[in-house]
């Protein structure tokens, strides 16, 4: 884990690593909220970057798990694999689907930061999209500035 601070409250960036599980909406609010904390900014901006081509972020609902399996269902409606156009395919029959997925959505977020928390909705969290079906790791790059 890298992070970088400065005692001046100047603009923090830490870099941390989710393991996730395999392919689906897998929760990263808390972790993303402990460097907001840690930054210390009463007011501001957090952004939140995945440095990775087939996984993505997004801002969904946090209550129900079936809003999330029924985004998941729809993308892989949507983009499916073993498609005979790929041919980008060395990796496996979900790789070349999971690169057209994390275009089709978001690989950085911006999320206010007000009273020192972020200003996310009653029912929203922060989410790693990943689009692969094996576990791993994935890295991301929070940026919290006022």
């Amino acid at each position: 884990m890298l992070e970088i601070s400065s005692p001046t409250g100047d603009p923090m960036i830490k870099q941390i690593t989710v393991s996730v599980p395999g392919q689906g909406l897998h929760e990263i609010t808390s972790q993303v909220a402990a460097v907001v904390r840690a930054a210390g900014m009463a007011e501001g901006l957090c952004t939140v970057f995945i440095r990775h081509t087939s996984a993505s972020l997004v801002i969904q609902e946090n209550a129900d798990p079936s809003a999330r399996r029924d985004l998941e269902s729809w993308l892989n409606r949507l983009v499916q694999e073993e498609d005979p156009l790929y041919t980008h395919t060395l990796e496996g029959a979900d790789d070349m689907p999971s690169h057209i997925k994390a275009a089709l959505t978001a690989v950085s977020l911006a999320i206010p930061v007000l009273d020192g928390q972020l200003a996310l909705g009653t029912w929203q969290g922060i989410y790693v999209w990943e689009h692969r079906r094996q576990r791993g790791q994935r890295q991301l790059v929070i940026h919290v500035g006022s």
